[in-house]
């Protein structure tokens, strides 16, 4: 088995509307950065996993994704992953 390092990114669909990405837009305006034109927020998630092969690794952390991670009616997600580099 390898070890390896997924970086997931979920963000809302483009549609979607986004109170937390107003919010912050709306601080960044009152910070005095009134050029800031749109925000959107979403999450990052980090997961170690342990794999036959970098291919089964994609396949899981797709499944943690689908199945867990995002919510596939308002959400997407991209993630990349990366094997674990040996002590």
């Amino acid at each position: 088995m390898t070890t390896y390092l997924a970086h997931i990114n979920v963000m809302l669909r483009p549609l979607v509307n986004d109170p937390q990405g107003l919010a912050v837009r709306d601080g960044l305006h009152a910070l005095g950065f009134e050029h800031v034109g749109a925000v959107r927020v979403g999450k990052r998630v980090e997961v170690t996993l342990d794999a036959t092969s970098h291919t089964s690794a994609e396949e899981q952390v797709a499944q943690m994704c689908q199945r867990l991670l995002a919510n596939g009616v308002i959400e997407d997600f991209e993630f990349t992953v990366s094997e674990v580099a040996k002590a």
